[in-house]
């Protein structure tokens, strides 16, 4: 198996895919779901808090960054996981979440990135709608959008148009990365 942390650091340092920092101007920090991090490190003694720093960092001038805290193990839950995003206990997983909407104001950032699909929906709907609506308690601060990992990537690409020695090549590495995990398509008629 092949994180998306891991697959975005190969494309990115082999020059699969190049990136423009300028194309994002805003301040940012990255959220530490308890899965890719804590639990991570606990299961398999590994984890992708470093990683999602750095793939972010290749989107956006590091300048731009705010770090949530001091060390990301220790870095809070927003409140989401364990199914609570899906569970009708709206009132207890935000009340869970007033503290990640501390963090987040304390760091001054704009963008959340948060590359978990549960902590995304609770910092960007569930905690930031509270904001929005200005309910007290939610005060984000600079807040303004929560982005997966891959969508600051997609954001900060840099198109230029391939040759067909590109495309080949390309075509090529694709072929050796679906062998290499395993990937089987079925052949178009």
């Amino acid at each position: 198996m092949v994180s998306i942390f891991d697959l975005l650091k190969e494309y990115i340092d082999s020059g699969r895919i190049k990136l423009d920092k300028s194309k994002v101007q805003h301040t940012y920090t990255v959220h530490d779901p308890c899965n890719y991090v804590r639990k991570s490190q606990i299961s398999f003694g590994d984890n992708y808090g470093e990683l999602s720093r750095w793939v972010a960092k290749q989107c956006i001038d590091e300048s731009l960054y705010r770090e949530m805290c001091e060390d990301y193990m220790n870095n809070l839950c927003c409140g989401a996981g364990g199914g609570a995003w899906a569970m009708p206990y709206d009132e207890e997983r935000l009340t869970y979440g007033k503290m990640k909407v501390d963090q987040i104001r304390d760091t001054g950032a704009e963008i959340v990135i948060a590359p978990c699909h549960n902590c995304r929906d609770q910092v960007m709907k569930g905690l930031g709608d509270e904001f929005k609506k200005g309910r007290e308690g939610f005060d984000m601060g600079n807040y303004k959008e929560t982005l997966y990992t891959w969508e600051l990537v997609s954001m900060a690409l840099d198109f230029e148009p391939w040759s067909e020695a590109e495309i080949e090549a390309a075509h090529a590495e694709r072929d050796a990365q679906f062998e290499r995990d395993g990937v089987e398509l079925e052949e178009e008629e």
